[in-house]
């Protein structure tokens, strides 16, 4: 990871894995793709961080996955969210918004000076 490259927060990874699939079944390189695209290649996912978390998604029945063939005709593990998967989803998207608004505010806050 260069310099310059944002560092995803803990969780932060699992909850753009889960807003990317609420547009329907994906594959892993598109998930990745579709999260670099959307961020305007602000943040790209290393496979193995991918894989890693939707293992950790499967297994706790946040999403499935089947083998289908993939648009160029290859097969691949596509991914979908369940219905518990959706409802992280919902509750993981507001509580990633509380914290970042009150990171700006504090972002955004005068300089606290310090006791004379």
């Amino acid at each position: 990871m260069a310099a310059d490259e944002p560092m995803l927060l803990a969780g932060t990874l699992e909850l753009l894995i889960l807003r990317t699939l609420a547009g329907g079944p994906e594959h892993g390189y598109g998930i990745a793709k579709w999260i670099k695209d959307t961020s305007k290649d602000a943040i790209a996912v290393e496979d193995r961080a991918l894989y890693l978390a939707l293992h950790r998604l499967e297994t706790r029945r946040h999403i499935t996955s089947e083998w289908a063939l993939s648009e160029n005709n290859r097969r691949a593990k596509y991914y979908s969210l369940t219905r518990s998967g959706r409802a992280q989803l919902t509750a993981q998207e507001a509580m990633f918004t509380r914290y970042t608004r009150a990171v700006f505010d504090i972002l955004r806050a005068p300089a606290r000076r310090a006791p004379a």
